[in-house]
């Protein structure tokens, strides 16, 4: 047998260099190079003699069919995907250990009413069937297989093809053509290929488990998010109840959708009316908090915003933000300083979204100042009013997009009063019983909220 050839590939974004180099010329990122052997080109994984002639067509002569989607029994999941699975879309979902990755999938391949097939190389057949019993659905007609090499994988397909494949995960995979570790970047730049050749010949969806890593970023090369259509994150802290999913990238739907689920006993439960859950039941009124009113793709959120202002005790002020842009918060204070002559110049200011959430709404500008401001005054703002509305640098009140589902969604939730920007359009005869206050400068909100 000859030598084995080897390469060096780039950790970060998977660019080949016949040789080390400390500068990826690719990404531009120091010392990520890794020597890994290169693929054997005369053996392929997949459909071995069976290439077909490519034959370019006219743009006019191809018929624009919308494939049907298939509706998966998970409505979150669904609105996150943009109505469901595409034939032959390849998803990838990512997420820090324990958060629920494989439950989540282990749900959906279980209730689906599609021929379903769970590879996975993390747990035994045995482990699977006990959490299948947990979550309720032992009975569940959905086929599994423990398999880790992708030759004996694809043998299965071919003889007994599934409407729905889930893979978990795809750093456990690993294929003969390569003589290298399952996780090393050619060993799942191979396996997501072929996975990527059979989805799309056969209109099979396959859903792919990824691993992250310290930096919250996902594990292997960064050709592998290119490959796929859909990025998904599953974020949330695992000691806590409540967990995220967005999309990073969907080839078949929007980017701004968020799903919500709630970690039980009985496995993960989509969240219906989020704002509820973010909303604290307080017995007495306290300062420094605000609600405002968002919007996470077609879902409009009401946020509970905290803040504290205190006085610097430590020489430099002090500027800290959870869930929120850190630099929008300096600009927002500057704008406090300069266009209506608050002194913050010495106070620390810290700022929280309650729940958990990281969002970059802009509506969230004036919930924010306002909460800060309560906070400076020590004076708590109305319990049943809501905010939203951007705040420009010289201080005027912005207009936001799709107000009038932010006032319904705050009416709904029993409050009385809400702060736009008098620059928004919206039909009065449908806001309800909810009070609108419409102003176009940050210096009259105070004066009306504070006197």
């Amino acid at each position: 047998m000859g030598k084995q050839k080897t390469s060096f590939f780039c950790k970060s974004c998977g660019f080949e260099s016949p040789k080390w180099i400390g500068k990826c010329l690719g990404c531009s990122e120091w010392n990520t190079f890794i020597e890994e052997p290169k693929p054997n080109k005369e053996n392929t994984t997949w459909k071995k003699g069976k290439r077909k002639i490519a034959e370019p067509k006219a743009l006019h002569t191809i018929e624009a069919n919308l494939a049907e989607r298939l509706v998966l029994p998970d409505d979150e999941l669904n609105l996150v995907l943009g109505g469901g699975l595409v034939p032959g879309a390849v998803v990838l979902l990512g997420g820090e250990p324990g958060i629920g990755k494989s439950t989540l999938l282990l749900q959906i391949a279980l209730q689906t009413h599609a021929k379903t097939l769970y590879v996975s190389g993390e747990e035994s057949e045995t482990q699977i069937k006990l959490r299948a019993d947990r979550l309720g659905f032992g009975n569940s007609s959905c086929q599994i297989l423990t398999e880790t090499l992708l030759e004996n994988i694809f043998d299965v397909l071919e003889h007994d093809p599934p409407e729905l494949l889930v893979i978990d995960s795809i750093q456990t995979l690993y294929s003969e053509v390569l003589d290298a570790t399952p996780g090393s970047i050619t060993q799942i730049r191979e396996c997501a290929g072929q996975l990527l050749q059979f989805a799309k010949e056969n209109d099979v969806p396959i859903f792919l488990v990824g691993h992250i890593t310290k930096d919250g970023a996902l594990a292997g090369p960064k050709i592998l998010e290119h490959m796929v259509d859909t990025v998904l994150q599953f974020e949330g802290d695992r000691h806590h109840a409540y967990r995220i999913i967005r999309a990073l990238k969907n080839r078949f739907g929007n980017t701004h959708e968020l799903g919500i689920y709630e970690m039980h006993g009985a496995g993960l439960k989509g969240v219906k009316n989020p704002s509820e859950i973010w909303l604290a039941q307080r017995e007495e009124v306290l300062s420094g908090i605000g609600i405002a009113a968002v919007l996470e793709g077609i879902r409009p959120l009401l946020l509970e915003t905290q803040a504290l202002v205190s006085t610097a005790v430590y020489g430099t002020p002090q500027r800290s933000a959870t869930g929120y842009d850190l630099r929008r918060l300096n600009m927002l204070l500057a704008i406090l300083e300069k266009r209506c002559g608050f002194k913050l110049g010495q106070q620390d200011v810290f700022i929280n979204l309650a729940g958990g959430l990281r969002l970059e709404d802009p509506a969230l500008d004036l919930g924010l100042m306002a909460a800060i401001m309560s906070s400076f005054h020590s004076e708590p703002l109305p319990t049943k009013c809501v905010f939203s509305a951007e705040v420009g640098l010289s201080g005027e009140i912005r207009a936001v997009q799709r107000v009038e589902q932010r006032i319904a969604e705050a009416e709904k939730l029993g409050f009385t009063d809400i702060v736009v920007s008098k620059y928004n359009k919206f039909n009065d005869k449908e806001t309800g019983k909810i009070q609108v206050h419409t102003f176009g400068r940050i210096d009259e909100v105070f004066s009306w909220l504070f006197g």
